[in-house]
């Protein structure tokens, strides 16, 4: 195949690569499913008792590189703006063994919480989320109001952030 076939052959697949990632996103503005998340180590936490409080979550795996060199990110997040009334929760894909999730969790000492997929429940109502890291801003009602699939621009996730929490406390 001649080379300048081959380059418009793999801009076409990177540009439909592209297109489904968008389309694999949570719609934004809609109701978040009322999901229990199986928290490692702890009991399970329902997403409508965080009403009133945004919630970030993200998907991720342990053999996800960007998602783990995310997680000091991650860290200053919730270190910075739990108090104000972030919840943060990571969700572990349904395809890693939880020991493997328990010793990265040790490992990195990640201090928000940790959710374990089993089954693939919570990342089929969040539809059908299979790319890590998927990430998701549900507001204090409960709905999606940003995400993103991919690497975080921490920057503009703080100011989305910021948003919803200035909106809790006028509310």
């Amino acid at each position: 195949m001649p080379r300048k076939e081959w380059f418009i052959g793999v801009f076409i697949l990177l540009m439909l690569g592209g297109l489904s990632l968008i389309w694999l996103a949570p719609p934004a503005g809609e109701p978040a499913p009322n999901v229990r998340f199986p928290v490692l180590d702890d009991q399970p936490i329902a997403l409508d008792a965080m009403r009133g409080e945004p919630v970030l979550i993200q998907f991720w795996a342990t053999d996800c590189t960007t998602c783990v060199s995310e997680m000091p990110d991650l860290v200053a997040l919730h270190n910075a703006l739990q108090a104000d009334g972030l919840n943060l929760i990571g969700v572990a894909m349904d395809y890693d063994p939880a020991e493997r999730v328990r010793r990265l969790v040790e490992r990195k000492a990640l201090p928000y919480t940790i959710a374990l997929d089993d089954g693939g429940l919570i990342a089929n109502a969040f539809n059908n989320v299979r790319v890590t890291p998927t990430t998701v801003l549900i507001d204090g009602d409960g709905r999606v109001v940003w995400q993103r699939i991919g690497k975080l621009d921490f920057e503009r996730l703080e100011q989305e952030i910021q948003r919803e929490l200035a909106k809790e406390r006028s509310a």
